[in-house]
């Protein structure tokens, strides 16, 4: 039984890698034939950016020239007050800018950032839109609600005596390894109740956003975890679990460190200093590398066909492509895992106790 789940686990990772090179593909087929290319030469970083981007609209796909789209609301906060309208309201004006015009005032639409259309108006504009982006948060905060809410109440149904079954059954080996492999290990026993919640939070968060950044159209292939917005904000929140939660001799060692000569010390606090902030900064910059480095990859591979104007590279191209692909899987969960594990190697390093430490000197 377990060959066989193994076995289907590994035929629908292959259909969705190839669905992904495909799409991708498809996407740039229709990118390099549509109206744009009679005007331009193809350029592959234009349209890698433009996948990669959040954006103001949920495109699916390119179908016979015309773009295929959900249109998602702009709301924008400015000096006037709140200004709301759909993205679909974008229309070029006669110098070809994407521009709208509401309470008296233009907003033009540049790579997916909006500003005032003229000189004429300046001041506050805060752009508090439902983007590409945002909308894949809220799928993904609803999938995990829906994940541990079932298995919740699977759990107290049937109990926790009986083999977990369905989702559960899917859910428990990750939740328990989670808790006893990362939790109970980098935090300790004494806090792992307390910041397993979290820590389960943070992996499934970050590996469905990876998996579903990989999945053809949903929502339009988002580029979540590969937005630094977002990144940064999972970085901020371990930093200030981390040192909120710090104890007495953790800021010590930070300040002061103890055992090492006293003329050192003042040294050695400047560089732990910066050290408090070194590490949320890599957890940011780890995992939005990579996850647009793998977006990135593929689409460029894609776009050699379109680069090098021959179809003899496209078998290679998505072969290539397909390969890459499947690697992001894997890639999705890794990075889950080690975004995880180390915010708790960061949170169990400031609840350490060295007092004992410090005792053992004592006696020496």
């Amino acid at each position: 039984m377990i060959k066989i789940k193994t076995l289907g686990f590994i035929v629908f990772a292959f259909l969705v890698s190839a669905g992904s090179a495909w799409a991708s593909a498809h996407a740039e087929a229709e990118y390099a034939s549509g109206p744009a290319a009679e005007q331009s030469k193809f350029d592959p970083t234009e349209m890698i950016m433009h996948h990669i981007k959040d954006a103001h609209s949920w495109h699916l796909m390119d179908w016979n020239g015309h773009a295929v789209s959900i249109d998602l609301p702009v709301i924008l906060w400015t000096d006037h007050g709140l200004v709301s309208f759909s993205s679909a309201e974008f229309h070029h004006d006669n110098s070809g800018k994407v521009v709208v015009d509401r309470n008296g005032m233009s907003f033009v639409n540049h790579h997916e950032k909006i500003h005032f259309a003229g000189e004429e108006h300046h001041g506050t504009l805060i752009d508090l839109s439902i983007t590409k982006n945002v909308v894949s948060l809220f799928v993904v905060a609803i999938l995990l609600l829906l994940l541990f809410v079932s298995t919740a109440r699977h759990y107290k149904k049937v109990g926790s005596n009986k083999a977990p079954t369905g989702m559960a059954g899917f859910v428990e080996p990750l939740v328990l390894f989670v808790r006893d492999e990362i939790a109970r290990v980098y935090i300790g026993p004494k806090h792992v109740d307390r910041f397993t919640p979290y820590l389960l939070t943070l992996f499934f968060f970050i590996w469905l956003n990876n998996l579903l950044g990989l999945v053809p159209f949903f929502p339009g292939g988002a580029n979540v975890t590969g937005n630094i917005a977002v990144t940064l904000v999972l970085a901020v929140i371990t930093f200030i679990l981390t040192n909120v939660n710090g104890t007495k001799d953790y800021w010590a060692h930070v300040f002061w460190m103890p055992g090492v000569p006293v003329a050192l010390r003042p040294l050695l606090a400047v560089v732990e200093f910066i050290g408090l902030f070194t590490k949320p900064f890599s957890l940011m910059i780890r995992l939005f590398a990579n996850i647009s480095a793998g977006h990135i990859i593929i689409l460029s591979l894609v776009s050699l066909v379109f680069i090098l104007e021959t179809v003899w590279v496209s078998p290679a191209s998505i072969l290539l492509s397909l390969f890459i692909s499947s690697l992001e899987l894997l890639v999705a969960a890794l990075q889950a895992f080690v975004f995880t594990t180390l915010s708790a190697l960061y949170i169990g390093t400031a609840l350490e106790d060295h007092s004992h430490d410090h005792g053992h000197e004592a006696a020496h």
